[in-house]
């Protein structure tokens, strides 16, 4: 049986804490099923999804969230304090303690935002995935996950489609984790449900999930 450092790593990239949870739930339940370990880096606590706290209690309840839900789904998660709307503003040094992880993790696989997302905190940390990427030493498939953007139907990119027919209900019980994101927005369930739909018809399961590999 392979020891820990010797099964497939899978990172993940996430803006805020629940994104990685929204665009790729069921993958990353999926894949720890599976028995490779995942890796969720996440570029901001979020905390002023909860601007009627403090800052420091507002990081300490989305770190528990997302702690709990990263349990739920059997992987890592790693907070990089950046500052929400502000991702690209001094964020090199985050960018060379990313390199060093992943350099010495050597996963198979990353997945990020889209750039077709509209978020800008969305847009950036794509755009630090292929700043990042661009550094590696060896070079992983690198695929993009939709949260607010439809998927796309200009892109030549090849299409990787995951059956979670299995592990949605994970999904859906690790995004309940988030108890503080029901105050101010919660996504809706309803486009969770028809991605989730659409994208298992591609693979003839009941449950699925969409990517693109853009590298």
């Amino acid at each position: 049986m392979k020891n820990k450092r010797e099964k497939e790593t899978i990172i993940v990239f996430s803006a805020h804490s629940d994104d990685f949870v929204i665009g790729a739930g069921g993958t990353i339940a999926e894949y720890s099923k599976e028995g490779k370990r995942v890796i969720c880096l996440i570029m901001s606590y979020g905390e002023r999804g909860l601007p009627w706290l403090k800052e420091k209690v507002a990081r300490k309840i989305r770190a528990e969230e997302t702690f709990e839900a990263s349990k739920l789904l059997g992987c890592k998660s790693k907070f990089f304090n950046l500052i929400e709307g502000k991702f690209l503003n001094n964020c090199e040094g985050v960018k060379d303690k990313i390199v060093k992880m992943i350099d010495k993790e050597k996963p198979s696989k990353i997945f990020t935002h889209s750039n077709e997302d509209p978020h800008p905190d969305h847009r950036a940390t794509h755009q630090i995935t292929l700043d990042v990427y661009e550094r590696l030493q060896k070079k992983p498939e690198l695929y993009v996950y939709s949260v607010w953007n439809p998927v796309s139907f200009k892109t030549s990119h090849p299409s990787l489609y995951v059956d979670v027919s299995k592990t949605f209900s994970t999904k859906l019980k690790s995004l309940r984790a988030f108890k503080s994101q029901k105050v101010h927005v919660a996504y809706p369930f309803f486009l969770l449900l028809y991605r989730a739909i659409k994208d298992g018809i591609k693979k003839r399961r009941r449950f699925g999930e969409h990517f693109f590999r853009i590298k």
